[in-house]
């Protein structure tokens, strides 16, 4: 009985949270759980702090030291009070398609090793791109391209799941 009800309430607040997710998250590209760690590291971003590109307008190396963990991936933060800020907002805060390089969900792809350099933020919201270039370039023509990713993000994020990029 007591297992019963324990599964009862894991499944109760697993439905509340992704609830809760999907309200937070409504305009964002979060689809599903597909967070881009690299090829190696198993890190979020390269273990980049993704509330500093908000706070400090530029790529900070976040520390093992202030880690947390989001859909199954470790986050570094370059400190405690980012840490705290990601934790209460993280669809606020996380790179949009996953941390996948923006400009080759445009095109229905993926590129796994962005530049943490390479970023923009447009309308409040985190883009990762492969290179400097291709992100001002992607920032040049916003307007066009963020709603063709967001239409593909969908599919590519399925593709993900699928191991088809791999």
């Amino acid at each position: 009985m007591s297992t019963m009800i324990n599964s009862r309430l894991r499944n109760l607040g697993a439905t509340a949270l992704v609830a809760v997710a999907a309200v937070a998250g409504a305009g964002s590209a979060w689809a599903d759980d597909s967070v881009n760690t690299g090829y190696f590291g198993g890190v979020a971003i390269m273990g980049y702090d993704t509330v500093a590109y908000f706070t400090d307008g530029k790529a900070v190396k976040g520390s093992e030291e202030f880690t947390y963990e989001w859909l199954g991936t470790p986050w570094h933060f370059a400190s405690k009070k980012h840490q705290e800020m990601f934790m209460s907002e993280p669809v606020k805060y996380a790179p949009q398609y996953g941390g996948y390089c923006a400009g080759e969900v445009v095109g229905g792809g993926v590129t796994v090793n962005v530049d943490p350099e390479a970023f923009k933020i447009i309308d409040g919201k985190l883009y990762l791109i492969y290179d400097v270039g291709n992100a001002d370039n992607f920032a040049a023509h916003a307007a066009e391209e963020i709603p063709k990713a967001d239409a593909n993000w969908p599919k590519v994020a399925a593709n993900l799941e699928l191991d088809k990029y791999h």
